[in-house]
């Protein structure tokens, strides 16, 4: 069994720059109106993946990700996803023992960076660092999958 331990903090500023190692470019969407699960399609680059995560509000949540053909993934997005699409960059910042992952989200979700950091275990301890904001783990709003339901955009 997958299991998932990530939290989520809002994104101070633009400090975390400076220690960018990667970044990668996702497209996703939702195949379902989710109720006890999420499935998600995800592309990077020349890769897809097809991904199933439990609705869990917290830190932890099963997830099981299987990889599958990019055309498939295309038409799925295309046709099957619910609109608008994810779509967001994601950088990839080393803090002590821990990667953090910011996305910088684009399209319906301009002006949104989030981070997050994944753990072995809930009550892990870990360096925030200082662009590191509020945490919003227990805050089911920012979950991609309420984004492609409700993008920022449309936020009050």
């Amino acid at each position: 069994m997958a299991l998932e331990i990530e939290r989520k903090f809002l994104v101070l500023d633009d400090s975390w720059r400076e220690s960018v190692r990667d970044s990668a470019y996702f497209r996703q969407g939702y195949l379902n109106h989710e109720i006890d699960c999420s499935v998600r399609v995800r592309t990077c680059g020349d890769r897809a993946w097809l991904n199933i995560k439990s609705v869990t509000v917290g830190t932890e949540r099963l997830e099981f990700e299987y990889e599958i053909p990019l055309d498939d993934a295309h038409t799925m997005l295309n046709s099957l996803s619910r609109k608008p699409l994810i779509e967001k960059t994601r950088y990839f910042v080393e803090v002590g023992p821990h990667t953090w992952e910011i996305d910088v989200f684009e399209g319906d979700n301009a002006g949104l960076v989030v981070a997050e950091i994944e753990l072995e275990k809930p009550d892990e301890i870990f360096e925030k660092p200082g662009w590191a904001g509020e945490e919003v783990t227990y805050d089911p709003r920012y979950y991609n999958t309420s984004l492609a339901a409700t993008p920022y955009n449309r936020w009050q």
